[in-house]
């Protein structure tokens, strides 16, 4: 008998207990769905139901999203989250594998295609290449030191919020679509559905940590470290960008550069989320490229 859905399961990494569900399959190969910032892994469901047949998709909970543990300190390392990537493919034995992967999470899946290139078989990264040129000339012109007082500062107001707490799941649901004015009523309501929880006097909550609000954390690799990662990684490459999004195009802003063997397609009518913006041309591309 065919599951309706996928199952959901834990595993560990740096002792915190991180989950992910399997949508069945096991004997196809493994394709790994990870997604970005404030997001959780059943945002992955119509891409997993559209390719479900043919793989054996794992879609993750980064830390401190969806109904993985959040930090004790309420920091956030992108390497932090390579090392969660790498020990699931590492647990589950999924390696080669094949990775789509949205913003943050495509940032880090890259980072890992470089540092294993041996374990991935093709990699798609939707919106995953930032900071961009632009971004990082601000960075160079902000002393090290301010932005690193700057960020203590948005962390010590971070530390003193309360998860924001929302009357009625209808509420929540127009915070969603007000947030993407692409998604369709059915989109915006089941990205709410499992990425709320119902607080004991009733009202509703995003599941991810309130300290993800804090970016630009500035402890992390070096850009130079960052491209070199990118330019080790030797399978296909297949990097996806809205052409409504903050976050620019590859060939134009000059990123492609540092990749061996990558493709860019931008979508026209799409922001940051293009593979909900634009799903249909998302499936159908993403199963041309695999």
């Amino acid at each position: 008998m065919q599951l309706l859905g996928p199952s959901s399961n834990t595993f560990i990494s740096q002792r915190l207990r991180l989950h992910y569900v399997d949508w069945g399959n096991t004997d196809k190969p493994p394709l790994l769905l990870v997604h970005g910032g404030r997001d959780h892994c059943r945002s992955w469901d119509w891409t997993a139901e559209a390719l479900r047949e043919d793989w054996h998709i794992i879609a993750m909970d980064h830390r401190g999203h969806g109904d993985s543990q959040w930090t004790e300190d309420g920091n956030y390392r992108t390497m932090d989250l390579v090392y969660d990537v790498a020990q699931l493919i590492h647990q589950l034995d999924l390696a080669p594998v094949t990775i789509v992967s949205h913003s943050w999470g495509a940032n880090t899946s890259l980072r890992y295609a470089g540092l294993f290139p041996e374990n991935v078989r093709k990699i798609v990264a939707i919106e995953g290449l930032f900071p961009t040129p632009e971004r990082e000339a601000m960075m160079k012109n902000v002393p090290f030191a301010r932005r690193v007082r700057d960020f203590i500062g948005e962390k010590r107001k971070a530390a003193g919020r309360l998860p924001r707490r929302y009357p009625t799941l209808e509420d929540a649901y127009a915070r969603m679509k007000g947030e993407n004015p692409y998604l369709t009523d059915e989109q915006a309501r089941h990205l709410t559905r499992h990425g709320i929880n119902r607080n004991e006097d009733g009202t509703f909550s995003w599941k991810f940590d309130p300290h993800l609000n804090v970016d630009g954390a500035p402890y992390d690799i070096t850009i130079e470290q960052r491209n070199e990662l990118w330019k080790a990684i030797t399978c296909p490459t297949l990097l996806l960008n809205g052409a409504d999004s903050w976050a620019g195009n590859p060939v134009e802003n000059g990123m492609i550069e540092h990749f061996r063997n990558a493709e860019v397609i931008e979508f026209e009518n799409a922001g940051h989320w293009l593979h909900h913006d634009q799903f249909d041309k998302f499936i159908a591309t993403l199963k041309d490229f695999l």
